[in-house]
């Protein structure tokens, strides 16, 4: 496997000052005898061929750059860079080189010297200064050079931007973009697009303050405007005084403060749309833009959190039915800004933050303005009311439980909340699933607290239920009145599935607020309506409700389910479905499947003396023939419980063997067929410690007295119905009218006795791998019969129908009594 520890691309630095990518390879380092010494080999991973061949000289200056980036020059013109997919790569070649050079692998750059060419140019780098060109319009071009050439070293990039500091050079620069402009000596302004791209990249705060001060920033946004790789230039400068506009929905006395949102906002429109996307290497040159305008930020919160002047009047009008609707509108779009900036806050001087709204009163202000008409105000709203909700979700709670002790249920603010979404416009409810989102956080006792006086779990879901859950499920009671959804279009059923979905969510994080609103209100009936539906993604909430309801195990739940016959519908869809394999039939099917393997024995029962007679032809799973097994046992235990604790009395006697009988035992045990052996049964052969078979013959003699009178019945009606008989391989059954069948919501009106683990085979067997099952309708009503393969021996014993009906074989119990 390839190490990609070693994996790298190779750039070189073009004329134009861009990296161009030479290609992808592994780099390793080797002692080269043409080059005299150690050298740094990428060989590229497509062919092998030779990328980079490069000594590693110990006066050539490398730097480390982001973790996974080396940089040198080889010569005056002619840079290179390796960029690793690793850092543990980088570090291994880095310390490979610093070991060349003699150096500590924790530098991040190996030489701070400079060659002979470059020293003439730079006039003694280790001088303390360095001297910028004249600025003048014939020295453009050597100032742009200047400026490039320094950008790959920190030690120059910090030379310059001193020089630029110490001399005012940048107003001067800006003085000659001026004179460039009115002259429109295009060449000049292209010079200045490279010097001020330039001077952005030296990341230092110092020109940012001067660049970005009143009377030098929109000069700055002129010279980014000519960029030599477009044909026309940008009009940045127009859009900032003529389009974009500063409102004060507040007038803000501050003058610093008015400076400050200003200088912040035309910043962050620098960054965002001026300045050309940053390549790799760049990226982390603008580090400091973007931490002057995270501070901006900051002190702007701070200033306007300070002003109570401010604050008051913006909530006053706010809520104030006498503010206009465009003037409302403006000053929630201001306070949702200003929550947004908040996020760029530290936690504490955020807390403060929200505190500081929270006694100003912006809950109650939100509740006026969530009660409007307008859309757009509304939308603002849910944003800002989000910012709480995941800022401090117990504050909200708070509010609406002493709001509920003056109001009535409908203004209440969660209600208005619950309405918002059920009343949502967009045919994607996009607002609609952000408020349901909200909701989540509020009723999630994950985020609750709980003190030593009182328990905000108990308090708020008792609050909620009695005073919000009503408005909630409106909308389901109102669509499930039939047997089908009254209303089936797509924006109703996202509606429905984002109600049905949080209703999930309470079944498993509320324990008895939910399990009494479902049980009182019939909830689960009416989801269940919901799998008519002929949205499929509808029908799968309604069943991961359920399914959610089943995995609780609760016998309440259990109860309710049976009572009202609630696996009716389920049944029903599944069947609907047809032999459809799709999501629909897997979610039905694992919902069963969860009964079975659980051995949920109540709802076992319920179901296959209810609905077996419908599902026992699907045999293309084993899901509920093993039921139909599940619930055969159960009542097996049920009819002799002196055979049940025999069966204890024999386990306990098999694990106590005695070892001079131990190797007949399992002699025997191994040559038993796996088809005899069943759930909870156990093949003992005679042993001295074993009961007498005076004792154990009792209960098995009523077991084959029974039996037998069961395989008489079953040979009368297999008799009659001979056209079963032959039947291999039953057809799915796609509704109830194949046959008489009583109704999927009444239990059959009597039955035969299930059958026993010894039932024989239909007739006309023959192959083992499908077993045949038969299903046949009496006048007493619905019989089950559930066909298991018998004993090879039994099988190659009995040649026909005839002779198996005249000696039934033994069933496994009665090999105790040989």
């Amino acid at each position: 496997m390839t190490d990609t520890r070693r994996r790298v691309k190779v750039y070189t630095l073009n004329e134009d000052r861009q990296w161009d990518d030479r290609g992808t390879g592994h780099v390793s380092s080797a002692y080269v005898e043409r080059l005299k010494g150690m050298s740094l080999l990428v060989r590229a991973e497509s062919d092998g061929s030779l990328l980079l061949e490069s000594k590693i000289n110990p006066n050539t200056a490398y730097q480390k750059q982001q973790d996974t980036l080396i940089v040198w020059s080889e010569a005056e013109n002619y840079d290179l860079a390796l960029s690793f997919q690793e850092k543990a790569g980088c570090d291994e070649i880095w310390e490979k080189i610093c070991q060349v050079q003699g150096k500590d692998p924790s530098v991040d750059i190996t030489q701070e010297l400079i060659d002979e060419s470059e020293e003439e140019r730079f006039d003694d780098m280790s001088s303390p200064g360095l001297e910028l060109p004249p600025c003048e319009l014939s020295r453009l071009e050597e100032v742009a050079e200047l400026v490039a050439s320094s950008l790959p070293s920190p030690l120059r990039r910090e030379k310059l931007a001193l020089a630029l500091e110490n001399e005012g050079y940048i107003r001067k620069l800006l003085e000659l973009f001026r004179v460039c402009e009115d002259l429109e000596n295009r060449e000049g302004l292209h010079h200045l697009y490279d010097v001020i791209k330039g001077i952005f990249l030296l990341n230092r705060t110092a020109l940012f303050e001067v660049m970005f001060s009143e009377e030098c920033i929109m000069d700055v946004i002129g010279c980014l405007e000519f960029d030599p790789s477009l044909p026309q230039p940008r009009r940045h400068r127009e859009f900032l005084t003529t389009t974009a506009r500063f409102k004060e929905v507040i007038p803000i006395s501050d003058p610093e403060l008015r400076q400050k949102i200003h200088q912040t906002y035309r910043v962050q429109y620098i960054q965002d749309m001026v300045l050309p996307t940053p390549s790799v290497f760049e990226e982390n040159m603008l580090s400091t833009l973007h931490s002057f305008i995270f501070f901006n930020k900051v002190e702007i919160v701070g200033m306007l959190q300070d002003d109570e002047k401010f604050l008051t009047e913006l909530f006053a009008q706010l809520t104030d039915e006498a503010t206009d609707d465009d003037k409302r509108h403006e000053l929630v779009n201001f306070l949702k800004e200003f929550c947004a900036f908040s996020q760029t806050l530290q936690p504490q001087n955020r807390d403060a933050f929200f505190k500081t709204l929270s006694n100003m009163g912006i809950l109650p202000a939100l509740e006026v303005i969530l009660g409007m008409d307008d859309v757009q105000v509304r939308g603002a709203a849910t944003d800002i009311f989000s910012y709480l909700v995941e800022y401090n979700p117990s504050m909200v709670r708070e509010f609406v439980m002493q709001e509920s002790q003056q109001n009535d249920d409908d203004i209440l603010l969660i209600n208005l909340i619950i309405e918002h979404m059920i009343c949502d416009t967009d045919p994607e409810l996009g607002g609609a699933v952000q408020l349901m989102g909200l909701l989540r956080t509020l009723v999630d006792p994950e985020n609750m607290l709980a003190t030593a006086n009182k328990t905000e779990k108990t308090e708020f879901l008792s609050f909620f239920y009695k005073h919000c859950m009503h408005v909630l499920s409106a909308p389901l009671l109102a669509n499930t009145t039939e047997e089908k959804p009254s209303k089936d279009d797509f924006q109703t059923c996202q509606l429905l599935a984002l109600i049905v979905e949080l209703l999930t969510f309470c079944v498993e994080h509320h324990t008895y607020h939910i399990k009494n609103y479902i049980i009182n209100k019939d909830i689960l009936r009416r989801v269940l309506v919901l799998t008519a539906s002929q949205h499929a993604f509808l029908a799968l909430c309604a069943l991961r409700f359920m399914r959610k309801i089943i995995g609780l195990k609760d016998e309440f739940y259990n109860r309710y389910i049976m009572r009202n016959f609630l696996f009716e519908p389920v049944v029903k869809a599944f069947l609907n479905n047809g032999s459809r394999y799709n999501l629909i039939n897997s979610a039905i099917i694992e919902m069963f499947e969860y009964v079975r393997v659980e051995d949920v024995k109540s709802l076992t029962a319920h179901i296959i003396e209810n609905y077996w007679k419908a599902l026992e032809d699907v045999d293309y799973v084993q899901t509920f023939k093993g039921l139909k097994l599940r619930y055969e046992q159960q009542r097996e235990r049920q009819d002799n419980p002196k055979l049940d604790s025999m069966r204890s009395i024999l386990r306990n006697h098999r694990f106590r063997r005695d070892a001079r009988t131990l190797e007949d035992e399992e002699e025997m045990w191994f040559n038993t067929d796996e088809e005899d052996l069943e759930d909870g049964e156990a093949v003992v052969p005679p042993s001295d410690k074993m009961k007498s078979d005076e004792d154990l013959m009792d209960p098995i003699s009523k077991f084959m007295e029974r039996k037998k009178l069961k395989d008489s019945e079953e040979k009368e009606v297999l008799t009659g119905k001979a056209s079963l008989s032959g039947r291999q391989s039953p057809s799915f059954k796609l509704s109830f009218s194949s046959s008489p069948k009583p109704s999927l919501s009444s239990p059959p009106t009597a039955s035969l006795h299930p059958g026993s683990p010894g039932s024989p085979s239909s007739p006309g067997t023959g192959a083992r791998s499908s077993p045949p099952t038969a299903a046949v309708t009496t006048k007493g009503g619905l019989v089950g019969l559930v066909d298991y393969p018998d004993d090879d021996e039994e099988d190659e014993d009995e040649e026909d129908a005839d002779s198996k009906e005249e000696s039934p074989p033994l069933s496994k119990k009665s090999k105790l009594s040989s």
